[in-house]
């Protein structure tokens, strides 16, 4: 299905993990994409190979979404191809301190660090591409779409640390916001995962840890599942699609029902 072919779709965060999946899957159906990462050149041009393989033109922009120079950068990149139909800010960070009773575990710094990615970053992002997104807007009629990765942790208060969940709460409300100001021209969505299976999770504990966690996810979900970045990019696709056209202000929930919570008449 290449129901998004010819258009200009740019992933922050791209080179690993749910970035990549949704910078592959965008590439599947069409879309030519700019992969962007911050750290490592390597697995973002493996991104890019894995986009290319999937027959579509991909290009690696290395910035830091946190800045206004780094945002610049993503845009300019944008900007040769004249407009930008697709703009998915998944760039995003945490401090580990899951004692959230324990106060002393995050400084001042640890926020200011967090936010700046998560918050400030889809908003300097959305700041830096406005003008493509709504030159694509004019050029086919249609409404661009933004897509904020955010977390259940904004939801359900439940997270990495108490900075990670304030700042998925931010970008939640965030995306309210600016899905009222920017309408029409562009459409403004979260995705709101629960857990995902990429190195997100695993470089935070050792392997057998991790296992633990995987097993816990599986008995604790509703859907008895643990999600993989590509269970999570699929349904961020509908948001980008035209399949979800008249939707925005939308936080959508793929965390397999974590946020229902396990039903006690459950065995």
């Amino acid at each position: 299905m290449k129901d998004l072919e010819g258009r200009i779709a740019l992933v922050t965060g791209s080179g690993t993990g749910l970035g990549r999946s949704m910078a592959v899957k965008l590439a599947e159906r069409g879309a030519e994409v700019i992969v962007n990462y911050s750290r490592s050149s390597a697995e973002a041009e493996e991104a890019a190979d894995l986009c290319r393989a999937a027959g579509a033109q991909a290009e690696v922009v290395k910035a830091d979404v946190s800045t206004a120079e780094g945002c610049a950068l993503m845009a300019e990149a944008a900007g040769r191809r004249g407009r930008l139909d697709i703009l998915i800010n998944n760039a995003g960070i945490t401090r580990h301190a899951r004692d959230h009773g324990n106060l002393d575990a995050l400084n001042k710094d640890d926020f200011m660090d967090v936010y700046a990615v998560n918050v400030a970053g889809p908003f300097l992002a959305l700041q830096a591409m406005k003008p493509l997104l709504v030159a694509a807007y004019e050029q086919s009629g249609r409404a661009s779409a933004v897509l904020n990765t955010s977390s259940i942790a904004g939801v359900i208060g439940i997270g990495s640390s108490v900075a990670y969940i304030a700042s998925k709460g931010a970008l939640n409300s965030m995306t309210l916001a600016l899905a009222r100001g920017l309408a029409p021209q562009i459409r403004v969505n979260s995705v709101c995962p629960g857990f995902i299976g990429t190195r997100w999770f695993k470089d935070a504990m050792d392997e057998e840890a991790y296992e633990k966690q995987v097993s816990a996810v599986e008995a604790s979900t509703p859907l008895e599942v643990a999600s993989g970045p590509d269970d999570i990019a699929d349904a961020a696709l509908f948001l980008v699609s035209d399949a979800s056209r008249h939707v925005t202000g939308e936080l959508l929930k793929v965390d397999a029902g974590v946020h229902l919570g396990k039903s006690p008449l459950r065995k």
